[in-house]
């Protein structure tokens, strides 16, 4: 990722408001998660899932780009970890990871990369605008999002327990995915 790409980033995050509540869909999975073990939160911004996460007992890593987002995630939860990682050129943080969490962000290659990372019986959970997203919004661009019923076909190794496509709360064409690493 370029050192622009970077910056657009961290201005972004210096603008953000406040750290904002969790994804839906994450919460909505909240009785299929682990409660405790090891997480990672992949291109995790300023930390909304994954002080979520933390609240829920797990032990909480974010890997993001932006350092600015990852100070005020590291200032809104003491204990949790942060990585800063160019994520489409650096490999993610070591595991086992009993969960995986990739809200937003796509770079096809670390999607594959994912399942030999988790611990057995780790959970791979990913959200992410669909090109159906077009319909009502310019943006993410096309390169930016998922052909439509494409990201079950980038995850192998996985048992996939829920998989579903369509308009979610934040407006967005979504495709959301849990897939879990066999025991």
């Amino acid at each position: 990722m370029a050192a622009s790409d970077r910056e657009r980033w961290n201005t972004k995050y210096r603008e953000e408001e406040a750290i904002s509540q969790p994804s839906s869909f994450l919460a909505a999975l909240a009785g299929l998660l682990p409660w405790q073990g090891r997480a990672l939160d992949v291109a995790g911004g300023s930390g909304r899932n994954a002080l979520w996460l933390l609240r829920r007992g797990l032990q909480v890593t974010i890997a993001d780009i932006s350092e600015v987002a990852l100070q005020r995630a590291a200032l809104a939860a003491p204990g949790l970890q942060t990585v800063r990682l160019d994520l489409e050129n650096e490999p993610l943080p070591a595991g086992p990871w009993d969960l995986i969490l990739c809200s937003h962000f796509l770079h096809r290659p670390l999607f594959a990369r994912c399942p030999g990372l988790l611990a057995p019986g780790g959970c791979l959970v990913i959200a992410h605008p669909t090109v159906s997203n077009l319909q009502k919004h310019p943006r993410p661009g096309r390169q930016f999002l998922l052909e439509d019923g494409e990201l079950p076909s980038l995850i192998s190794g996985l048992d996939v327990l829920l998989y579903e496509e369509g308009w979610a709360d934040s407006g967005r064409h979504e495709a959301h995915l849990l897939a879990r690493k066999p025991p």
